[in-house]
């Protein structure tokens, strides 16, 4: 009786997991293009996982020693998405992030009338909150 866990001494063909096996010619060659491709990709893999691993190392860095330096999680469209890819394929910056920081703080000096007015209007909102404070803390006479 033989097991299915159990290989059978005919069975002892060395099997390459990255081989696909075909019984027709014709399909032997394009077969064989396959493995070789798969072979290709999968001998790749140790080198992209590395370069991963030294991304992450140099994000987790940076944003270690950033002292002025703020990380903000932003959604942004796809055609947003596309120019900062643009940008950093130009080589004009390293990533998206150092791209996208570029573009708010521009935006921010574009903006310069808008943000001077909320800061008044924010100091307005101060005044009249000290002000409520200081009705509360009366006692009526």
């Amino acid at each position: 009786m033989s097991s299915p866990y159990k290989r059978e001494e005919n069975e002892s063909q060395t099997v390459d997991d990255l081989m696909i096996r075909n019984d027709d010619s014709h399909e032997s060659e394009e077969g064989a293009r396959t493995a070789s491709s798969v072979r290709d990709i999968a001998s790749r893999i140790p080198e992209s996982l590395s370069a991963i691993g030294r991304d992450i190392s140099r994000t987790i860095e940076r944003a270690m020693s950033a002292k002025d330096e703020y990380v903000v999680a932003v959604k942004v469209s796809p055609e947003a998405q596309d120019k900062l890819e643009q940008l950093v394929q130009a080589g004009v910056f390293r990533s998206r992030a150092e791209a996208a920081g570029f573009l708010i703080d521009e935006g921010i000096k574009t903006q310069a009338a808008l943000f001077s007015r909320v800061q008044q209007k924010l100091a307005e909102i101060e005044r009249l909150r000290a002000e409520l404070r200081g009705m509360i803390g009366e006692k009526p006479i």
